[in-house]
């Protein structure tokens, strides 16, 4: 396991102790990798992006991920930059694979723990340091997250593949001006360490009220607009890039 129990504690792989919160979730934050006193997504932005997921506006998104990656029950999955734990928690309980999920939110991991408690949760900076041995993970997941190319391999089999997933140009566009396009430099990225073996664009439309268009606001930190709010058609895209690890 990459987990392992002493006592009331528990003992990771980069040799750190911990208790468990209430909730279920483990934290690694070090004072020292904190980037700001409340780091990575805030309590409004979670809870937005959760009614957003509850309204179905994202499923076609997670169907998308799922097909791609096309994962089996003795898998081993990390969610990098997991967020509150929806596209890990949601496929762990349809596939039954063994489920780990990082992320340096501390409300976001909160939210994964008490939603989907059958998942191991860390709060950590995997900026830094990805908490786990060497070829712990058959595949790794990193989506609309910051990604460090160099643990991910350090982390994932000699067999595994990695699913990154990057907001395409259109992504969001009636809220904001026409994106960049951020698959070559993510090819780039992962160059040294991985071979690109599949690349797909999934997109879907949401038809959201006044107050799911303040959500999505909320959940991409731009809830205030000079103009009011109204209710529109929104526009959900994804680029999914599929690695394998170079030996």
């Amino acid at each position: 396991m990459p987990l392992v129990r002493d006592d009331r504690r528990y003992v990771c792989a980069i040799g750190h102790s911990f208790d468990i919160a209430r909730s279920g979730y483990i934290n690694l934050l070090q004072p020292q990798e904190r980037r700001s006193r409340n780091p990575g997504d805030t309590a409004e932005a979670v809870v937005a992006r959760r009614r957003l997921h509850d309204r179905g506006v994202t499923q076609p998104l997670l169907r998308g991920i799922a097909d791609m990656l096309a994962a089996k029950p003795d898998d081993v999955v990390l969610d990098a930059g997991c967020g509150d734990g929806f596209y890990l928690g949601t496929l762990a309980g349809e596939i039954g694979f063994d489920a780990h999920g990082v992320d340096i939110s501390i409300p976001a991991v909160d939210a994964a723990a008490r939603r989907y408690p059958a998942c191991e949760w860390i709060v950590g900076n995997a900026d830094r340091v990805v908490p786990y041995a060497d070829r712990t993970f058959s595949i790794i997941l990193s989506i609309t997250a910051r990604m460090n190319a160099g643990e991910f391999r350090r982390v994932l089999r000699d067999d595994g593949r990695l699913l990154v997933a990057v907001a395409a140009p259109d992504d969001l566009i009636e809220l904001r001006d026409m994106g960049r396009d951020r698959v070559a430099r993510t090819v780039e990225t992962f160059a040294p360490g991985f071979t690109l073996t599949d690349q797909r664009r999934v997109t879907t439309h949401a038809d959201l009220d006044v107050e799911g268009v303040d959500d999505v606001l909320h959940s991409i930190y731009r809830p205030m607009r000079s103009e009011p709010l109204a209710a529109m058609r929104v526009t959900f895209s994804l680029d999914l890039l599929l690695f394998s690890r170079k030996g």
